[in-house]
């Protein structure tokens, strides 16, 4: 019960210290004015457009996976689980992923540990669609880094840890224990039903070596995070300030600047919070502090794109719901 209660409480806890944080560092005033007078909202509107196909796109992705494990829901199907997914994480961090894979689990009456560990796969190509876009960034924009770095020390904090070979050593340790209590833990009840979970969640995830598809796979990990950029970057013509950005041959046209906000907030996700709320906002006016955007502008920024996203995903959540209902 404790657990639970922590785990639905933190994120919500953390997303109003950091929105707090936020805030208290913003004249209200400013940014306010901001958003009342020097804002152009088709570009929002174009944004919030764009965001329906990174779902889709994931959904089709997905589904490439589910048919290697003999499993063929229609596409509306995926669709809204992908939007039912998003829109329940803005209620409770983590919870729109069980909803998804119980929800087709439960549509095509298959295993809920295959269909979770296709989900892992997912997120895990994810993880290391991060990890090469982080590469890309330190590669065309090593001085905004370097800029961050010195600006922010927890940015720097963060490099010294995954630099320091004492937390690599724990870590090794780490993995050494759980190793040693899978291979001579047999007679422990607990070990015995963590093997069987893995073993289905193993099914899920190693079907990304066996399926056909592979490249369309790739094709659609690609044009969700292209989704996910283009959203971004069409949203610097919104306002004045990250509009004159996009006007620096120097800066790549905006391209850069948008690379470097995208990476941060993109790392700042991995926060559990209702619906990036905080982490998310912060990363991108981090990033954009680094190009000489102020921090009410920033928070400008950040604050409506995060909530026309979120009048989209609620808006598309709500159309989930109208369809679950009616195919139950």
């Amino acid at each position: 019960m404790k657990g639970k209660i922590l785990r639905w409480v933190l994120p919500l806890l953390l997303t109003v210290a950091l929105v707090w944080y936020m805030f208290s560092k913003v004249n209200f005033g400013e940014m306010m004015n901001l958003l009342s007078r020097g804002v152009d909202y088709w570009w929002i509107l174009l944004a919030m457009g764009l965001s329906i196909f990174s779902h889709v796109f994931r959904a089709f992705r997905w589904r490439i996976q589910l048919r290697s494990l003999d499993m063929d829901p229609p596409m509306t199907a995926l669709c809204c689980s992908i939007f039912g997914c998003y829109a329940l994480n803005l209620i409770f961090p983590r919870l729109g992923e069980v909803w998804r894979c119980t929800y087709i689990s439960r549509r095509e009456k298959a295993s809920f540990t295959s269909v979770f560990g296709s989900m892992v796969a997912d997120r895990v190509c994810d993880m290391f669609m991060v990890l090469f876009l982080v590469i890309l960034t330190f590669a065309v924009a090593t001085p905004a880094i370097e800029s961050f770095l010195n600006k922010y020390p927890v940015g720097r904090g963060v490099v010294d840890i995954f630099s320091n070979r004492w937390f690599w050593m724990g870590c090794g340790v780490m993995l050494l224990c759980v190793w040693g209590l899978f291979r001579y833990g047999d007679n422990l009840s607990i070990v015995r039903k963590l093997r069987g979970w893995m073993r289905g969640l193993w099914a899920g995830f190693a079907v990304l070596w066996k399926m056909r598809g592979k490249w369309q796979f790739l094709f659609f990990t690609f044009a969700i995070w292209g989704c996910y950029f283009i959203q971004l970057y069409v949203a610097f013509f919104a306002f004045g300030f990250t509009k004159e950005l996009c006007k620096e041959p120097g800066l790549a046209f905006g391209l850069v600047p948008c690379l470097v906000a995208f990476v941060l907030s993109s790392i700042g996700m991995a926060i559990p919070s209702n619906g990036g709320l905080g982490p998310w906002n912060i990363a991108v006016m981090f990033g954009l502090a680094v190009y000489g955007i102020t921090e009410a502008q920033g928070t400008a920024f950040s604050m409506l794109v995060w909530s026309a996203q979120t009048v989209m995903l609620i808006l598309l959540g709500i159309f989930t719901m109208v369809y679950v209902s009616k195919k139950s």
